[in-house]
């Protein structure tokens, strides 16, 4: 499920199914504890019924360069 806000500066958030975080951490050699945090109580998390434990994907684009960026989401 993705969500993209009406404001220009809030970037597109999605939600990862679980096979896609497989592939993240396994392809980069992580955990799902070394992704950066964004509290459940986040205004795009609320958007998006993200629960803690599920990780975002985060799309931004700045000056024609796109950047993909992964939290996962805590309490708070």
């Amino acid at each position: 499920m993705a969500y993209r806000s009406d404001h220009e500066i809030v970037p597109d958030h999605e939600i990862l199914k679980l096979k896609e975080v497989n592939t993240l951490l396994d392809g980069s050699h992580i955990t799902i504890d070394n992704l950066p945090k964004i509290l459940e109580s986040d205004p795009q998390c609320k958007k998006l019924g993200a629960k803690p434990g599920h990780v975002i994907k985060i799309h931004r684009s700045d000056n024609g360069h796109s950047y993909t960026y992964y939290r996962v989401v805590i309490e708070g």
